[in-house]
């Protein structure tokens, strides 16, 4: 039967039989649950950090200027290496670890991965929870940040590789939902901690990542293999391998999808050094997205919105109180667009999201900069918003947050997993976690800073970058909605810029495609795949 279906710009794009199945639907988010322990992450930090209890304990001077009513400036009283190291040593170190998962993702599989990824998680929670010194709190964060370096380095794969490929875009967005929960969890446990007497609520935030973190481990050890791993770790027989296709695809003829499979899998096992095979010319375009997407995800600025929400309504003149509960507003709101775009994304298409979300992100910046200059100007001395005024800063913060949501949240972490041929997809998932990892510290670690410094403007900062990554995706990211793994790099090939690094002015010699000058025919695979022979020029 053959499986070519669709057209685009003259490549003949194959559409393999399958369909969405319960086991399929049920695996996929399960398995994405494990952006619970990101999600909660992303959200605890910034709700603990606005404890006066947590602050005393820890970071007595931030407490003593925040305290400091008679020379307040509402745009510097977080400003404190120290704290931000506290928030961005979990990223420096998922950083780390996303370079180490790759091999291990590769070599024992998706899943060996996620359960690594789940025990350090676990065990940071612990150690986090039982704090007696700045010390143990970075060890903590450390622990924490290798936990996610792991799981978000196999996740976004297990997912693209289970989903069938009509339905990946939304079954891969369940992971970025479970995110938004987490955060949303994380703002709901920050809000009524924060009221426990004592002052040991702190200690009950830190400590509820135990949860996800469990829910990591058990479902590793429940969620099956993917045909994908099973074949490229060659421990399992073929046609093991070519059942468990059967299964996730909810078909019997899954014969050409295998073979397919088995065929990237020998030229990937051909691959000798995937690091080094990254910087080969066909493969410019997917190392660019692996690294330029999280890049301009991250200069979205969410991540320290979120991460520092209350911190951040807290310095515009929210109250404690008032500060947790906008912060759980936005949270809802995160996980209430997020479902949107679940809806959307295999509808609508990635370009399209990424087009709606960068225009809603940059109208919302605009006027919250506005507000937030016109209300304390440049020495941020006023003592607080008032009701109506606080209301419109939360509700186009909110809005904000949405456009993210449904556009580069999801999206930053889909179309890479989605775009990579298998015999570098370990090494460049890695790099894109890494650059992930990387940007979002650097962003952690010098927005407070910012916010001292830039004042409003900080948020026009973020503005203006907005505009740079939807002009980029305009002109260079393709639309890859409905397009099957295997089938991606016909994408590039017909795209106007991409194609010049993926194909090469060449001639017919014996059945294969030929470029100029001495060639070495390194290896063959099938002709159903579209990576047909690998050439080396000299």
């Amino acid at each position: 039967m053959s499986a070519a279906g669709g057209i685009l710009s003259g490549e003949v794009i194959k559409e393999y039989p399958g369909k969405l199945t319960p086991f399929v639907s049920v695996t996929c988010i399960v398995a994405a649950m494990g952006g619970l322990a990101f999600g909660y992450d992303i959200g605890i930090s910034g709700g603990v950090t606005s404890m006066d209890s947590f602050l005393e304990k820890f970071f007595k001077d931030v407490y003593e200027t925040k305290n400091r009513i008679s020379t307040k400036n509402q745009y510097c009283q977080y400003d404190s290496a120290s704290l931000t190291m506290f928030t961005s040593s979990l990223y420096l170190a998922a950083l780390v670890a996303s370079l180490v998962a790759s091999t291990v993702t590769r070599k024992f599989g998706r899943r060996s991965s996620m359960l690594l990824g789940g025990v350090l998680f676990c065990v940071g929670a612990i150690v986090n929870s039982f704090a007696t010194a700045f010390w143990m709190l970075i060890l903590g964060r450390l622990l924490l940040g290798f936990g996610i370096g792991f799981t978000n380095q196999s996740l976004p794969l297990y997912l693209s590789e289970m989903a069938p490929y009509r339905n990946r875009g939304g079954l891969n967005f369940f992971f970025q939902l479970f995110i938004t929960i987490g955060i949303l969890i994380a703002n709901v446990v920050n809000y009524f901690s924060a009221k426990i007497k004592g002052g040991w609520g702190w200690r009950l935030s830190l400590g509820g990542a135990i949860v996800p973190a469990l829910i990591i481990i058990i479902g590793s050890v429940l969620l099956p293999d993917t045909p994908n791993s099973m074949i490229e770790r060659g421990q399992h027989p073929h046609e093991e391998a070519k059942n468990r296709l059967r299964r996730v695809r909810g078909v019997e003829d899954v014969e050409e999808e295998f073979q397919d499979l088995v065929a990237a899998s020998e030229t990937s096992k051909r691959v000798k050094h995937q690091w080094r095979n990254l910087l080969h010319r066909k493969y410019r375009p997917h190392l660019s997205m692996a690294l330029l997407i999280p890049f301009f995800q991250q200069l979205t600025g969410i991540n320290v919105i979120l991460f520092y929400s209350p911190l951040l309504f807290n310095s515009i003149g929210f109250e404690s109180d008032a500060s947790m509960m906008s912060a759980l507003i936005t949270g809802t709101w995160n996980v209430l667009a997020t479902v949107v775009s679940i809806y959307g994304i295999d509808k609508w298409g990635r370009r399209y999201l990424f087009f709606e979300g960068g225009i809603q992100m940059l109208i919302c910046q605009t006027i919250i900069a506005g507000a937030i200059g016109a209300k304390f100007g440049v020495n941020g001395m006023v003592e607080q918003l008032p009701k109506w005024y606080a209301i419109v800063v939360v509700l186009f913060i909110g809005n904000y947050v949405a456009g993210f949501a449904w556009s580069w949240g999801p999206l930053g972490w889909l179309v890479p997993s989605e775009i990579l041929p298998l015999e570098i997809r370990s090494a460049a998932q890695s790099v894109n976690v890494s650059a992930n990892m990387f940007f979002t510290f650097a962003n952690a670690q010098v927005f407070l800073t910012m916010l001292c410094h830039m004042k409003f403007g900080v948020f026009i900062f973020f503005g203006l970058w907005v505009c740079v990554m939807t002009l980029f995706i305009y002109f260079f990211l393709p639309e890859t909605k409905g397009i099957p793994i295997e089938e991606m790099p016909k994408v590039w090939k017909s795209h106007w810029y991409w194609s010049r690094f993926v194909t090469h002015n060449h001639h017919q010699i014996g059945g294969l495609e030929m470029g100029e000058g001495r060639q070495q025919v390194i290896s063959t695979v099938t002709p159903s795949l579209d990576v047909i022979y690998e050439i080396r020029t000299y």
